[in-house]
């Protein structure tokens, strides 16, 4: 994969995926219930690099949260988090302007924290354990990785960090993605902690 330096733009081939996180009702729509500020402004420029991403013949994956009623993710069984994207509701469907044309991973569909595309992790032990998308793009034979979608500061920058650990070339997005931003500054925090990790920020 190769990118210009006089645009943004970036050079999909068919060794490149373009890895789309958790652009759901809940994070990019307004009404959701963990809306990410700004995550509806991102579909439009998601969309544009999934149209360069097919027209180079690369590969686009989708991740989705898609977790139970109740689990030590959400605040009100432990976690953090108010209730969000439970399988199967309005929350949890892809947002409806963005462009769907490839597979879809589901993520935190048990008693786990699901912020990775590759992996999650169980609340109780921190046990790992994979998602389907590493040998989805094993079997594609893929070297690159672009990671845009949602929240910049957990979905988005954790499946970089493990698309890195894993050997893959990895690009974020940085105006393909926005963050939730617990704290103030976490979204720069993300990118910085990125780019410590060799992960091409742009």
């Amino acid at each position: 994969m190769a990118a210009t330096m006089s645009t943004p733009m970036l050079a999909f081939d068919d060794h490149t995926a373009l890895v789309v996180a958790d652009v759901q009702n809940d994070f990019a729509d307004p009404a959701g219930s963990l809306h990410v500020g700004g995550g509806d402004t991102v579909v439009r420029v998601i969309n544009d690099l999934i149209a360069s991403a097919r027209a180079g013949g690369a590969v686009v994956v989708y991740t989705q949260d898609w977790h139970p009623a109740s689990t030590p993710h959400f605040a009100k069984d432990g976690g953090i988090w108010p209730t969000h994207c439970v399988a199967g509701t309005w929350g949890a469907q892809l947002h409806p302007a963005l462009h769907v044309v490839g597979p879809v991973v589901h993520k935190g569909t048990g008693q786990e924290d699901g912020y990775s595309g590759f992996t999650v992790r169980d609340v109780g032990t921190g046990d790992q354990k994979a998602t389907g998308l590493h040998a989805i793009l094993q079997e594609r034979h893929i070297s690159s990785v672009v990671v845009v979608g949602l929240a910049q500061d957990f979905c988005v920058k954790e499946t970089a960090l493990d698309a890195r650990r894993l050997g893959y070339d990895t690009v974020v997005v940085a105006g393909a993605t926005r963050p939730v931003e617990r704290t103030p500054g976490d979204g720069d925090r993300a990118l910085d902690e990125l780019r410590h990790h060799g992960v091409d920020v742009r």
